[in-house]
């Protein structure tokens, strides 16, 4: 059901009506705020739990792991920071402004914009409001109709915590959209793929509006032949198969070095039957294909190289096994798109220039895995690019919001977590003070100290 465009045009006046009291940026606010915030949050974690079963098939653990606690753990760290954070800051004066001071304050955009998408629809849709009600923001959350219920929890939580003049939520598909896109915020924060982030982006260039843009990609896996192979395979079922592999930062495809492949394979599937056993359709802790596009368009996927592992599909189910495709040739279909599935195609490499090559002739990722000792990890992130990344794991680099999280050139641009998240909300405004009881003469025209002047400088 899509969300009419006179509503929302009314809440964002509503919004900017209430932004311009200025209530917002007091620091007090906002910390009542992040900690209603987390008190709505426990309270609703049961309904948030049975919501993405029902969308998504997620059990409670993972739901906690995956999205409750990471927003609960950024929550308690912009409250123990944002007073340090939203400090005036001074910084050095050079002499052409002397005997000026200047500082950096730290001022909220306004009302913003956060759209979210239904792979992890809880954490993508409240960590970004953290950040934003840390700044001194208002927001506008547009929650993914493909996780319908999680919307509808998350709808009623908000509205029962803060009023809607503040924060509010709306739903809808496509129309809804395009409605959001035709208002002026004063910030937009978007996660999602890369064909719809072009359509944001040009829609906030026309008010030049900033936006952070959460996009994604194929961020590839290398497997090298000095990697702790038990280990590699391990974290790799885990990191793929996760939310099954309806991650942004999932391994997307796997190199491997030709004199390791054979182990590594076998590796990765006593793991996947270690995590999930011997009937992983019956297992509580194996999400589903979010909709039934979906399902067939990874279906198609398993038409070329060899199955290694899995390949069952039971589309009643929106049930996808995980799968290892061996022998996978670059020019094939599951290569030319982010697959965000179970599936794991598999290359072979015998020199770590070819993975390299590889990676660097398509666009850049948003993460990048290694497995293998630290000289050539070294190199392979000296020689690539990507918006993150970790060596010899994967995914944990969301986890730290000490780090940026976010993706370059087609994988997005503009970071958050922790202080990041703070940032992407906030205009970093330069102020310069100069006193009144001293009046050096040397900028005015007509210029006499010009010569001593450009010594000095």
């Amino acid at each position: 059901m899509e969300t009419p465009k006179a509503q929302i045009s009314a809440l964002v006046q509503k919004q900017k009506a209430f932004f311009a009291t200025q209530q917002t940026k007091a620091i007090d606010f906002r910390l009542k705020q992040l900690s209603l915030l987390k008190q709505a949050i426990l309270k609703y974690q049961p309904e948030i739990e049975e919501a993405l079963w029902k969308d998504l098939h997620k059990s409670k653990e993972e739901v906690y792991l995956t999205e409750i606690s990471i927003v609960l753990s950024e929550i308690n760290y912009h409250l123990k920071k944002i007073k340090s954070w939203a400090r005036p800051k001074r910084v050095w004066s050079p002499i052409s402004v002397l005997p000026a001071s200047s500082r950096i304050i730290y001022e909220p955009l306004g009302v913003a914009l956060i759209i979210s998408p239904w792979n992890y629809p809880f954490q993508l849709l409240i960590n970004p409001l953290v950040g934003a009600i840390s700044s001194g923001c208002c927001a506008l959350l547009k929650a993914s109709p493909d996780a319908p219920n999680l919307a509808n929890v998350v709808e009623k939580m908000l509205t029962e915590y803060f009023p809607l003049d503040y924060i509010a939520l709306v739903k809808g598909g496509r129309e809804t959209n395009t409605y959001l896109l035709e208002e002026r915020f004063d910030f937009i924060f978007f996660t999602g793929s890369p064909s719809l982030g072009k359509v944001v982006m040009k829609a906030a260039a026309e008010n030049l509006t900033p936006i952070v843009l959460e996009l994604g990609g194929k961020s590839p896996c290398i497997v090298d032949k000095d990697a702790n192979l038990n280990l590699a395979a391990k974290r790799i079922a885990w990191g793929k198969l996760i939310n099954a592999g309806q991650t942004c930062i999932a391994p997307d495809y796997l190199w491997v070095h030709r004199s390791v492949k054979k182990e590594l394979l076998e590796k990765i599937a006593y793991h996947i039957k270690e995590m999930y056993g011997s009937d992983v359709k019956s297992s509580l802790f194996y999400p589903r294909i979010v909709n039934d596009k979906s399902v067939e368009r990874l279906s198609k996927f398993l038409n070329e190289g060899n199955i290694y592992l899995g390949g069952e599909v039971d589309s009643s189910q929106k049930y996808i096994a995980p799968t290892i495709i061996n022998n996978v040739e670059p020019h094939f279909a599951i290569m030319q798109e982010e697959i965000f599935g179970p599936l794991l195609p598999v290359i072979t490499f015998d020199h770590i220039d070819e993975p390299i090559s590889y990676i660097n002739q398509h666009e850049k990722p948003l993460a990048l895995y290694y497995f293998g000792k630290t000289k050539t990890a070294k190199e392979v992130i000296s020689k690539t690019s990507s918006g993150g990344g970790c060596i010899n794991d994967t995914l944990m680099h969301i986890a730290n919001h000490h780090l940026p999280f976010g993706g370059v050139g087609n994988s997005g641009m503009g970071k958050y977590h922790g202080k990041y998240s703070f940032l992407a909300f906030s205009n970093e405004r330069a102020i310069v003070k100069t006193p009144t009881f001293l009046d050096l003469p040397f900028k005015y025209v007509p210029f006499k100290f010009f010569e001593w002047v450009k010594k000095m400088i």
